[in-house]
């Protein structure tokens, strides 16, 4: 406790003398992280293939690519959003010039997760420095190799009073998080969330949350199934399955339904053939723990595909169920793996019955080519974000935010929207002094009312 203590005085000391405010300083920290990241980009793809099984491509895709085109993305426009933004000022006011600054909190906690560990632990911290903060890392104990090296990198690049890691379990999180921080940033399980959501709440420290959820999938008659399938496929195994994002499940009107199941069948064999274990491209479960999880949740259930279990090598085979009971674990606890429930609908109704029987999920997607009721559907329901015809792609757009809603987690990051998730608006009103209208001061009487009432009727 006394070193985490240590290492926040420290930071709170070197944020007091203002050099974190200096954008050149921020591009130059952000440089030489580019540089340090470049030159460790096989030590990466090696830390992620011990830590999950996972192929160099997917490693490139769904993290390394990613945390550099995010990097690219805030040298180049960093200079611009620092600066004070001028907006429209009120004729109330009059005569004045009105500003937005963008200020950094302070000292900032970002926890990572262990599904991705390496870009949703650097993407917030990349945006976190940016914005002007010190940063304490926590990566997850999970993955081990991955956080050794990132805590390697930071070391590399930062100064400990601007940018450190601690890593431990959950001890080293509950000493963290009985600190006094000016914002935290957690991804992960709303169960932890909720004791984040809490420790923050003793010193009012704002907070992003970036949680899951069951994100459904509704798939109806007029799409391209052979497509359709593909795109599942991939999207839903894509790590394992272990995608905060991922389709938690699908929803497939009831006439296509066999004929879908099949062409799903076939897209797996075709990403994984007839024996994924075997595949070098089909990762592995975090650990142990979460493999006898997954393995229980196949207890009782219909399995038509799949279902291979080896709890010692921390393998489950892609599987497809069909039709769980909504009270099922696999209807109402994330699954967060390699299993794809398969449900069914005649009408839209029963997609409403199916999809508020949870609660609001991260991602949401729909395969269809009816455009009304693509559009209808996606103002009916409530979720954090998602695509229509593909999977999980609305992540790689820098230019939309990216966040949850309700027990799916609060705040949003990526891009311009990351660097103003870790930035507080200061409003400035910039007053002139060669005029000073007379009606606001007293005595003020009926007149100087009827004065004040018309412009704020005019100019309000």
């Amino acid at each position: 406790m006394s070193n985490i203590h240590n290492i926040l005085s420290k930071q709170k000391a070197f944020f007091s003398t203002q050099k974190t405010k200096d954008v050149t300083y921020r591009l130059e920290l952000l440089k030489a992280l580019k540089s340090e990241i470049l030159s460790k980009e096989k030590a990466i793809y090696k830390a992620l293939k011990e830590d999950f099984n996972k192929s160099e491509f997917e490693s490139f895709i769904s993290e390394f690519g990613l945390v550099v085109s995010e990097l690219n993305l805030v040298i180049k426009n960093l200079k611009k959003w620092a600066k004070p933004k001028r907006v429209k000022a009120s004729l109330l006011t009059f005569p004045s010039k009105d500003y937005i600054y963008k200020n950094p909190y302070g000292n900032v906690l970002v926890i990572g997760p262990w599904n991705y560990p390496f870009l949703l632990t650097m993407e917030p911290l990349i945006m976190a420095v940016a914005s002007g903060n010190t940063v304490v890392l926590k990566p997850s104990e999970l993955t081990q190799k991955t956080s050794s090296l990132i805590a390697e990198i930071i070391a590399n690049v930062f100064p400990k009073e601007v940018a450190t890691v601690c890593q431990g379990d959950k001890d080293i999180s509950t000493q963290l998080l009985a600190q006094k921080w000016d914002y935290i940033f957690f991804t992960g399980s709303a169960k932890v969330g909720t004791i984040v959501a809490k420790a923050a709440a003793k010193y009012l420290t704002p907070i992003t949350l970036e949680l899951g959820g069951k994100s459904p999938c509704i798939v109806d008659d007029t799409t391209d199934l052979k497509l359709t399938a593909r795109r599942i496929v991939w999207g839903k195994f894509l790590n394992g399955g272990q995608t905060c994002i991922a389709a938690d499940y699908l929803i497939v009107k009831k006439n296509i339904k066999e004929v879908f199941i099949e062409m799903l069948k076939k897209e797996i064999i075709r990403a994984y053939g007839n024996n994924p274990k075997r595949s070098k491209d089909f990762p592995r479960i975090i650990d142990k723990k979460n493999t006898e999880r997954l393995a229980k949740a196949l207890n009782n259930v219909d399995v038509i595909f799949g279902g291979e279990i080896d709890i010692e090598n921390k393998y489950i085979a892609p599987t497809l169920v069909d039709s769980p009971n909504l009270d099922s674990q696999l209807m109402t606890d994330e699954i967060f793996g390699p299993i794809l429930p398969i449900l069914h609908y005649k009408t839209e109704k029963d997609i409403e019955n199916i999809i508020w029987n949870s609660e609001k999920p991260l991602a949401f997607y729909i395969f269809s080519k009816n455009i009304s009721f693509v559009e209808n559907t996606l103002k009916k329901f409530e979720f954090g974000g998602g695509a229509v015809n593909d999977l999980l792609i609305h992540f790689g757009n820098p230019k939309l935010p990216f966040g949850g809603v309700g027990s799916s987690g609060m705040g949003t990051y990526h891009g311009k929207h990351g660097f103003n998730t870790f930035s507080h608006e200061k409003s400035i009103v910039k007053r002139g002094t060669w005029i000073d209208p007379p009606a606001r001061y007293a005595p003020y009487g009926f007149k100087k009312l009827n004065i004040i009432k018309k412009l704020f009727k005019w100019f309000g």
